[in-house]
């Protein structure tokens, strides 16, 4: 059953399953995405950066969030459009083996200029196995209101 806009309230928090990032995802993310950078494909180069291993591609890390939180389904069901990722930083590398979870939480709600259906903004934090926070930003969601019973 989907949630609508009049569901959520600012301070609400919703916290995904987790999800193991695997070598396949990086290679297949690196495969569609033509992003070959060695810092995500080449174990030899990356033996000798900073982090000493291959790394996700942060727009992978991304995706991995979005996916997340749609198997949530508190939004599904209720979402018009997305309307824009802001202030996203890549905290820290993810890594093979690594499993992240997402937690979201609700900053702001408020209805459309036109009053047809509702904003919300949303904080998202994609923590590793460890707590540590990897990724986090904002995307923001527009969302339908709840239907009028007839």
């Amino acid at each position: 059953m989907p949630l609508y806009f009049e569901d959520f309230t600012a301070g609400q928090v919703f916290t995904t399953q987790g999800r193991t990032v695997t070598e396949s995802d990086l290679v297949s993310f690196a495969g569609w995405s033509w992003d070959t950078n060695p810092v995500h494909t080449d174990a030899r180069f990356t033996a000798g950066t900073r982090f000493g291993e291959r790394i996700a591609h942060g727009m992978l890390g991304l995706s991995v969030a979005m996916g997340l939180v749609s198997r949530l389904g508190v939004f599904e069901g209720s979402s018009i459009a997305l309307l824009g990722v802001d202030h996203w930083r890549f905290l820290r590398p993810v890594l093979i083996g690594d499993t992240v979870h997402c937690q979201v939480e609700i900053l702001e709600t408020r209805r459309t200029s036109k009053g047809d259906a509702g904003i919300l903004i949303r904080r998202f934090r994609l923590l590793n196995q460890h707590g540590d926070a990897v990724q986090e930003g904002n995307i923001d969601l527009m969302v339908a209101l709840r239907p009028r019973e007839a």
